[in-house]
C-alpha cells in the first residue's frame, strides 16, 4: 500500500511539474506571437493554452483567452490567416506585408529565447551546481574498469579528435561520449608531447539508458560551497565558495579525487592553493582523523555564482551551449552515430524528468524549464510546414518569386506538415514508452 501511494505521489508530482513548466513555456511562446501582431494590427481572435474544446477563459475586446481541453501546446488565432478565411480586410493576417508576418511567426521562438535567457541568468545568480564543460579537453580522471581504463588512458591526456572530429572543447567531448552506447570510438590524444591513439566505447549505465561516457571524466575544480563551524577548513582560514585549484601542489581533477586524497591524511598538514577573488591563496590545513579518515569539515560541489551582468553573460554562453549541442547531436542522429531513442524525448519522459527536478528543487525545475524553452525555441524553427519556421520558409519563397504561392499548394504543404508532426510525435511517445515501461 506504501509503495502504491509513493508511486501515485510520484506521477502526480510529474504530472503537476510537467503542467507548470510548460504552461509557462508555452504561455510565454504564444504571448510573444500576440503581442507583435496586435502590434503590427492585425485582428486576433483567439489566446488558447492547450489545443481542443473550450475548458474555461475570458473575452477581452475582440480577443477569447482560453484554456483548452489538450495541454500539449497552444496556438493564437489571427483573422484572416488561412487563404479561405480572408476577405481583403486590412487588419487581417493576410493582408500584411510578408516581413510583417515573418516577425509574428519569430516572435514565439524569440520569447522562448528569452525566457531560457532570463532562467538560467536567474539560476546563475541564485547560485547552481552545473558544471562548465567549456574547459579544455584534458582528462581529469578515468572511472576504474571502464573502457578508457582498458585502453590505458590517464588523467592529464589532452584529447585532439574523436570519431574524426576535431574537439576544441570537453563539451565537443561529451556531446559524442554521452550519445554514443556500444560503439567503439576513436581518440587521438596528446601525452607528455606524443600523439596517441585509443580506442573507448562508452556503455549504458546501471538501470539507465545513459551513457557512462566510457568512463572520461573533465577536469572540474571542486568549490568548497559550505564551510563547516569549528571544523579544521573554517580554523584555517578557507571561505565558502573558495575553488580548490591544487593540493600539494598536484592538480584537482574533480570534487571526488579531492576528497579521496584527504580523506587518505588525517592529521596530516596539507596546503591547498584555492582561487578567490582573482587570486590564488595557499592555505595549510590538517585534516582531522575521524575513525581513521581525514575530513577538514566543507561541503563539495561543481558550482557556478555570479553577479547580474556576468549570469546573463554566462547564460548566454549556456544557451548557446545548448542549441550548438542540439544541432550536433541532430546531426549525429541523422548519420546513424547516435540513437534516436536514447536521445530524444517526448511528453511523457519530459513529465518524468520534470517531476524529478521539482524533487530536487525549483532552482532545478526553472533550470530544466531554461532548457526546454531553448530546445521548443529550436524545434519551433525548424522548416516543417505548420510550425513556425515552415511558415517562415514559405513566406521567404514567396518573397524571392514575388508572388503567393496558390492556395492548393499551401494546403497540401499543411497536410505533409501535419502527417510530419503527428509521425514525429508518435515516434517520441514510443521512445517514451519504451524507456519508461519495457526497460
Amino acid at each position: 500500500m506504501t509503495e502504491l501511494l509513493q508511486s501515485a505521489q510520484g506521477i502526480f508530482t510529474n504530472v503537476l511539474a510537467f503542467v507548470f513548466a510548460l504552461g509557462v513555456i508555452i504561455a510565454i511562446h504564444e504571448w510573444g506571437h500576440l503581442v507583435v501582431a496586435k502590434l503590427f494590427d492585425v485582428r486576433v481572435t483567439a489566446f488558447s493554452l492547450g489545443f481542443g474544446p473550450r475548458l474555461w477563459g475570458f473575452r477581452r475586446g475582440e480577443t477569447d483567452y482560453r484554456i483548452s481541453l489538450v495541454p500539449l501546446g497552444g496556438y493564437v488565432k489571427l483573422g484572416g490567416e488561412q487563404p479561405d478565411e480572408a476577405t481583403g480586410d486590412p487588419r487581417e493576417f493576410l493582408s500584411k506585408p510578408r516581413w510583417q508576418r515573418i516577425f509574428v511567426y519569430l516572435a514565439g521562438p524569440a520569447m522562448n529565447v528569452l525566457l531560457a535567457l532570463l532562467l538560467i541568468a536567474g539560476v546563475f545568480m541564485a547560485g547552481a551546481n552545473i558544471p562548465d564543460l567549456s574547459v579544455p579537453p584534458v582528462v581529469g580522471a578515468v572511472v576504474e574498469d571502464s573502457s578508457a581504463a582498458a585502453a590505458g588512458l590517464r588523467a592529464g591526456d589532452l584529447v585532439l579528435a574523436i570519431d574524426g572530429s576535431e574537439v576544441e572543447s570537453w563539451d565537443d567531448l561529451a556531446v559524442v561520449l554521452w550519445t554514443t552506447k556500444d560503439r567503439p570510438l576513436a581518440l587521438t590524444v596528446e601525452r607528455d608531447g606524443e600523439t596517441l591513439q585509443a580506442t573507448v566505447t562508452p556503455r549504458a549505465l546501471p538501470d539507465s539508458d545513459a551513457s557512462d561516457g566510457a568512463g572520461l571524466l573533465p577536469t572540474l575544480y571542486p568549490t568548497l560551497i559550505t564551510v563547516q563551524p569549528g571544523e579544521p577548513a573554517e580554523a584555517a582560514g578557507i571561505e565558502p565558495m573558495d575553488q580548490v585549484r591544487r593540493v600539494d601542489g598536484r592538480p584537482v581533477a574533480s570534487p571526488g579525487a579531492f576528497v579521496d586524497y584527504v580523506s587518505a591524511r588525517p592529521g596530516e598538514e596539507i596546503v591547498l592553493a584555492v582561487a578567490r577573488g582573482g587570486r590564488v591563496l595557499s592555505i595549510p590545513v590538517t585534516p582531522a582523523d575521524v575513525d581513521g579518515v581525514g575530513r577538514i569539515g566543507v561541503s563539495l560541489g561543481v558550482y557556478q555564482q555570479y553577479g547580474f551582468f556576468e549570469a546573463f553573460a554566462q547564460s548566454a554562453r549556456y544557451n548557446w551551449g545548448v542549441v550548438t549541442q542540439t544541432f550536433s547531436v541532430l546531426g549525429r542522429i541523422f548519420v546513424r552515430k547516435a540513437s534516436a531513442r536514447d536521445n530524444l524525448a517526448g511528453p511523457i519522459q519530459i513529465a518524468v524528468i520534470s517531476g524529478q527536478a521539482a524533487q530536487r528543487g525549483f532552482k532545478d525545475l526553472l533550470q530544466l524549464m531554461g532548457l526546454i524553452s531553448v530546445s521548443i525555441a529550436i524545434l519551433n524553427l525548424l522548416p516543417i510546414p505548420i510550425l513556425d519556421g515552415g511558415q517562415i520558409a514559405i513566406l521567404l519563397v514567396e518573397s524571392s518569386m514575388r508572388r503567393d504561392l496558390s492556395f492548393r499548394v499551401k494546403e497540401l504543404i499543411a497536410q505533409a506538415g501535419f502527417v510530419i508532426i503527428i509521425l514525429l510525435m508518435l515516434t517520441v511517445i514510443y521512445f517514451d514508452l519504451s524507456k519508461t515501461l519495457f526497460n
